[in-house]
């Protein structure tokens, strides 16, 4: 079976700095991939490339067997890719609503029209559905800076999201996320790409995290990749535990 995502000798040099080293690696559809590596180990860099915003010095990216190298972000979101950052892209002093219905109104051909679109009464019930999908509809007349973290993380991957797309790459979604708020936040996010069948691929830097949302881990280290496989099978490699965990996580758990 062909992978809905595929990474063909991506690699990526800044100024003869080699960041990303000739990745291999295959996405199935339903798979819910966790990235691990330290600062420095190119996971961001990846994305950057998967999702259009760098181009790789060398390599391609497929997508659905067809080859997206350096396509730009917005006709990725288009063809299925979508993306959510470290630090939610959000517009503070408006509604939880109102940040939907911005998202859902540049989704519609031509730019022209976004104010025209954001007029339509239709799309207030369209952002509301959206945000009752992620469970934000007791939001949704808020202000966004007066929400808690980890509401506003899920507001943001929402707007990311609301197109439906096919795959879904998540940067540190529970990075500055307080740890009473991080389960709940991916619980929250485990149920909503379960119920449509989406492909999730995300970084994280909690372990605790990983081991229980992901499906398969892929540790890199050095722009490479240095173990794939099964939560359990990743965490035991006596490379990833030199550098990266540092312990065994199995081991802790014991």
């Amino acid at each position: 079976m062909t992978p809905l995502l595929e990474c063909v000798g991506v690699q990526k040099e800044f100024g003869g700095v080699v960041v990303t080293k000739g990745i291999d690696l295959g996405i199935k559809r339903g798979d819910v991939v966790g990235i691990i590596g330290a600062n420095g180990a190119g996971k961001t860099t990846l994305f950057n490339i998967v999702s259009g915003y760098l181009r790789p010095s060398v390599g391609k990216v497929l997508f659905q067997g067809n080859d997206v190298t350096g396509l730009p972000p917005r006709v990725l979101v288009r063809k299925g890719i979508a993306r959510s950052f470290q630090i939610p892209q959000l517009f503070q002093r408006s509604t939880a609503r109102q940040n939907i219905m911005l998202a859902l109104a540049l989704l519609v051909e031509p730019q022209s029209s976004i104010m025209k679109n954001f007029e339509d009464a239709s799309l207030a019930a369209d952002a509301d559905r959206v945000l009752v999908s992620y469970g934000l509809g007791r939001h949704s007349d808020m202000v966004v800076g007066k929400l808690p973290q980890g509401v506003r993380k899920l507001l943001d991957i929402a707007m990311a999201t609301c197109a439906s797309p096919t795959l879904v790459l998540l940067d540190e979604p529970t990075s500055g996320v307080s740890s009473e708020e991080k389960h709940e936040l991916m619980r929250a996010l485990a149920q909503r790409f379960m119920a449509t069948s989406t492909t999730v691929v995300f970084v994280e830097h909690d372990m605790e995290i990983v081991r229980k949302y992901a499906s398969r881990v892929i540790a890199l280290y050095d722009g490479q990749i240095i173990s794939d496989g099964a939560a359990d099978k990743v965490f035991a490699d006596e490379k990833v535990v030199q550098l990266i965990t540092g312990h065994s996580t199995s081991a802790q758990k014991n």
